[in-house]
């Protein structure tokens, strides 16, 4: 079985690891609500979405979770003030997603017109023994 995992830009540039497919990973995981990215990657791949990863102390009391990375798509999408808003904060807009697939996750993407860097979401499924692939590779 597969996972649908959200992986945020900032998370990995801050403090994360690059990860690649192959590579097993230790990841505190944390379940969303498949609201919160309807407008990043639309309604249907929203709802594919089980997990979240998180670096930043939301995830206390949650044990990290080992697991192979399959495969990795960056998200890009167009973010705007919406017509009418008071306040100027950028959101995304909806049906804007691009995904593009890549071979390593680093935290950041080659620019893309129009669009925007917002994340990954990252095909993993759960592994059995514990980290090693990024690890065991020097990443």
């Amino acid at each position: 079985m597969t996972l649908t995992i959200w992986v945020d830009d900032w998370q990995v540039q801050c403090c994360g690891k690059s990860f690649a497919p192959g590579d097993v990973v230790s990841w505190t995981l944390l379940e969303v609500d498949p609201e919160e990215y309807a407008d990043v990657v639309g309604s249907e791949l929203a709802n594919e979405i089980n997990f979240r990863e998180e670096h930043h102390g939301q995830g206390e009391g949650h044990a990290p979770a080992s697991v192979e990375v399959v495969s990795i798509a960056e998200v890009h999408c167009r973010y705007e003030v919406p017509p009418g808003s008071t306040d100027n904060v950028n959101y995304p807009v909806p049906g804007t997603t691009v995904l593009v697939p890549v071979k390593e996750a680093d935290g950041w993407a080659t620019a893309r017109p129009d669009v925007s860097f917002a994340g990954y979401l990252v095909t993993a499924r759960r592994a059995t023994d514990g980290p090693q692939g990024a690890a065991a590779r020097g990443r």
